[in-house]
């Protein structure tokens, strides 16, 4: 290869490169083949002999400043890439001699245009060259980092080495599978392999909503029992009511039992199931129409005569009976002494009054005999009796309330004075 002053001198391999060499390795460096100076009388820091060039070399362009490469601005909470710069610099030039300067040896014409010439690279040629100064490739200059949350800005965020805290009662699950030494296992294999805590959780599971089950269908019960049962009580109540007035009213015949023909209608019960009064209670706002019969049958919707007992108004013993249930007797425990039972019939009103309430074995049937706890007497005035189940939802007990005949008054009359007559 010729040398023409703009190749890289040969370096033997195993030397070392040097400052130079690197420094002048990507732009040629500028030689003369003038001789050196000779050093003149008056010695000169600065002297520089000028070089008769052997041709003309045209002069270096002027330095170009770094064109900055623009770099798009983005939000503060997005993290920024990294940006790269190109810059590309020369070492400054060394001023031409000038005239004041003492020239050593002969003189020699000066030039038209100096012979430019690349310094050495050593500390006495000046400033000293960033070392990517003739890179072609700059710097990357990493992102700003984002500032901490006190605003700081040291911090670069949230260390990302430390993992995020999970909520209380999250269970975070791996997404991979986890390999072990039979091979890969699902990563929901311990959520789904029975254990004895989730056959136990299994277990307790099913009773409870056995419990939730069972405790639904017995509210649904007492439901029905409570209002299910008085909507139907009621309606039968009506239609009770409405037989009654058509007996009394003379639209339909009076029944009277075969056998008795020389009796009175008004001094024999009718048959069984048919209404034959209606029984008031002031105190509890209630009213309903008895029944003849005390058979589970006869009483479903209404309280029931005792076929042997007097009827109302005679001498004896008016016993009735009655189911616990809220459409009926279900607050008969609330009266007390003194309060009114007004029954109608369809010529009088009977009014009696209450003397004693008492709680009995079922089996106390003596209760209802024509003088009370005394079986066999002879009567001699006119009571009503009402019995009813004790305590309320169970039947163990017999609740018992009596009373006695105080006046009584034809229908002609109006109502009685306890009804607001």
């Amino acid at each position: 290869m010729p040398n023409d002053g703009s190749a890289v001198p040969h370096r033997p391999r195993h030397k070392a490169p040097d400052q130079d060499e690197i420094a002048t390795t990507m732009l040629p460096r500028i030689t003369s083949t003038a001789p050196p100076p000779v050093p003149s009388a008056i010695p000169s820091p600065r002297a520089v002999a000028p070089m008769a060039p052997s041709a003309p070399v045209p002069p270096l362009p002027a330095p170009v400043p770094p064109l900055p490469v623009p770099v798009p601005v983005r939000p503060p909470s997005q993290a920024e890439p990294p940006r790269i710069e190109l810059t590309l610099s020369l070492p400054p030039q060394p001023p031409p001699p000038t005239s004041e300067e003492p020239q050593a040896g002969p003189a020699e014409p000066p030039s038209e245009e100096p012979s430019p010439r690349r310094p050495p690279v050593g500390a006495e040629s000046g400033p000293p060259v960033a070392p990517d100064a003739t890179m072609l490739m700059g710097r990357i200059i990493p992102p700003p980092e984002p500032p901490d949350d006190d605003g700081t800005g040291d911090g670069g965020g949230p260390d990302a080495s430390v993992p995020e805290p999970v909520p209380r009662g999250v269970r975070v699950v791996p997404l991979r599978a986890v390999r072990t030494e039979e091979g890969y296992r699902s990563v929901y294999s311990d959520l789904t392999r029975p254990t004895i805590g989730s056959v136990v959780r299994a277990v307790v599971r099913g009773v409870g909503e056995l419990c939730i089950t069972l405790g639904l269908v017995v509210l649904l019960f007492a439901a029905y029992e409570v209002w299910g049962k008085t909507a139907i009580v009621d309606a039968h109540q009506n239609d009770l009511d409405r037989q009654l007035a058509q007996n009394w009213d003379g639209v339909g015949p009076v029944p009277v039992p075969s056998g008795s023909a020389g009796a009175k209608p008004s001094d024999l019960p009718p048959p069984g199931g048919n209404a034959i009064a209606r029984l008031y209670i002031p105190r509890l706002g209630k009213q309903w129409v008895v029944v003849q019969g005390v058979t589970p049958y006869d009483i479903r919707f209404a309280p029931g005569h005792y076929p042997d007992s007097a009827m109302p108004g005679q001498v004896g013993n008016f016993s009735m009976a009655g189911h616990r249930t809220p459409a009926i007797f279900w607050n008969l425990d609330e009266l007390r002494d003194g309060d009114p039972l007004v029954v109608e019939t369809r010529s009088d009103w009977y009014v009696y009054k209450v003397y004693n309430s008492e709680i009995v074995s079922p089996h106390a049937v003596e209760v209802v005999a024509p003088v009370p706890h005394q079986p066999g007497a002879k009567p001699t005035k006119a009571l009503i009796t009402l019995t009813t189940c004790n305590p309320k939802w169970d039947n163990y007990q017999r609740l018992i309330v009596h009373g006695e005949l105080v006046r009584h008054q034809t229908r002609a009359d109006g109502k009685p004075a306890e009804l607001g007559g």
